[in-house]
């Protein structure tokens, strides 16, 4: 065991200004929302924050194809009426607006994660922490599911720099397709997706069927399940599957995308887990030891996504927090009991029959048998960081950093805030 874990953190207060425009269910608000309640219990006194650097084109450009990259930097909302052939071709429109600072959001939550993923690999901390990232849908050479850079992938990549194998975990409802994809003929990565498939649910891959293709075959890992998974179910079958993906595949570093939509209640997602639940799977991760970088992803019911961030910030620290939520700007929000914790439930009927979840089990752990041993890798000379940083970090004042840090908009839009039936987190009926 590792004496004490070192936690990096990012965040910056911009991220959460921008607006996908009324009724889109994705709302960036929710990460000024979590990032303030980890503030109100006093967590970031126990790590160190930074503000992540905006990553470059060419940074983005390491998986993303370069006309992609440069048609998201040109693009703004009044000059797309001009562009219908490559909106289609790059999928921007109802479910991937284009809207305001729409490049320099990508930027942000991209750069917080390839800043986590160096600070792991130069042994600056053992746990790297960037809620405003997993955004796992993004192709390519194009935009899903309301994720246009695949900040989880070039996470991925630049971990490949130090590590033999990465493994990639993810608990969103949805499966983690973009990852999947970029790594599906490789077994450097291992991808390990936990989500719901079936009925046409978004984005309609992910059947245990799927696992690889040529080198990568047997390296991806699927666990389709069906609407009303519940705690108990989940966080066994979880616990099952990774301590033998990790006995078998010995991971130098795993990334863990936290996607809150698989939690009771979420306006997009049909599963029963509670708080305590899902971040039970991120306290199973953290007793690995091993070097850990930990995203946000889905999620939108958006007081539950900082409620279960913060948890989650909690655990990843050893702290355990009191139910009763602190003052803090947005404590409107969790009205009427102004608690941490939310209870999973009889919200969905749990269609997972206990033979169901054998059948996968069995399947998965099959599949694992046919990997012999942890492929080797002939590891060459490592390649250089990209971004080179004008100072040390490590050498900036931690209170300068943390007056900077506080210095983050607080960030307040009328149009978000709960007003009855006229908030437009409720217009659709949800």
């Amino acid at each position: 065991m590792r004496s004490k874990d070192r936690i990096s953190y990012f965040y910056d207060g911009d991220v959460g200004s921008v607006y996908f425009g009324p009724n889109h269910p994705m709302k960036p608000h929710r990460l000024c929302m979590t990032h303030h309640l980890v503030l109100s219990y006093e967590l970031h006194k126990k790590m160190e924050v930074y503000r992540p650097h905006k990553a470059y084109p060419v940074e983005l450009a390491q998986f993303h194809s370069e006309d992609y990259v440069e048609f998201l930097h040109r693009i703004t909302p009044d000059t797309q009426h001009l562009f219908a052939g490559e909106l289609a071709r790059y999928n921007l429109g109802e479910d991937c607006p284009v809207f305001e600072n729409l490049f320099e959001f990508c930027q942000i939550y991209a750069g917080g994660t390839l800043d986590a993923a160096r600070r792991l690999n130069n042994q600056l901390c053992d746990i790297a922490i960037n809620w405003a990232g997993g955004l796992h849908h993004a192709k390519k050479c194009g935009a899903s599911g309301f994720c246009y850079i695949n900040d989880l992938v070039l996470g991925i990549l630049e971990l490949l720099k130090y590590h033999a194998r990465v493994l990639y975990i993810d608990i969103d409802v949805h499966h983690g397709d973009g990852v999947e994809e970029a790594f599906y003929f490789t077994d450097r990565v291992m991808t390990v997706s936990f989500h719901k498939y079936g009925d046409m649910f978004f984005p309609g891959t992910g059947d245990v069927k799927e696992i690889g293709e040529r080198e990568g075959k047997f390296y991806a890992i699927n666990v389709p399940l069906k609407d009303g998974i519940d705690d108990t179910s989940f966080t066994r079958l979880f616990k099952t599957v990774i301590s033998k993906v990790v006995e078998t595949y010995q991971p130098g570093a795993i990334v863990l995308q936290c996607g809150a939509d698989s939690l009771a209640g979420d306006r997009l997602g049909c599963f029963n887990l509670s708080i305590d639940g899902h971040a039970e799977c991120v306290r199973f991760v953290k007793k690995l030891n091993l070097p850990l970088l930990v995203t946000g992803g889905g999620g939108y019911t958006k007081e539950n996504v900082a409620r279960c961030w913060t948890v989650e910030t909690g655990v990843l620290l050893d702290t355990e927090l009191p139910n009763e939520i602190p003052e803090n700007a947005y404590i409107k929000y969790f009205a009427p009991e102004y608690s941490l914790k939310t209870p999973g439930g009889l919200i969905q009927e749990n269609l997972n029959s206990k033979s169901y979840l054998s059948t996968i089990k069995i399947q998965v752990m099959e599949n694992l048998r046919s990997i012999q041993h942890a492929p080797s890798v002939q590891m060459q000379e490592v390649p250089p960081d990209f971004y080179i940083p004008d100072f040390d970090e490590d050498e900036q004042n931690p209170d300068e950093r943390m007056d900077q840090h506080n210095q983050d908009k607080q960030i307040q839009r009328d149009d978000e805030y709960y007003e009855g039936d006229n908030d437009n987190d409720h217009m659709d009926g949800s």
